[in-house]
């Protein structure tokens, strides 16, 4: 299994998930100009919590900062 599918399944296990996006230049093919993608971060970290889980991140690629990009990452996720 890819570590990025292993990543998300372990950081979308239910409990909390901290989320955030960052812009970051991607450069248009053949134009030689670049345009702002985003890299979502999601954050699992309950070690507050008293979790003897370890923390992970897991960053998901999106070409723009739609809301329908992060539902689609979410998608399934049962937690807060």
């Amino acid at each position: 299994e890819p570590l990025y599918d292993v990543l998300r399944q372990y950081v979308l296990m239910p409990g909390k998930v901290h989320a955030d996006d960052i812009p970051v230049p991607v450069q248009e093919p053949g134009s030689g100009k670049t345009r702002t993608a985003r890299l979502w971060v999601y954050v699992r970290d309950d070690r507050n919590a008293g979790s003897q889980m370890p923390p992970a991140v897991w960053f998901a690629y999106s070409p723009d900062r739609k809301g329908i990009h992060p539902q689609n990452h979410l998608a399934g996720y049962s937690g807060v």
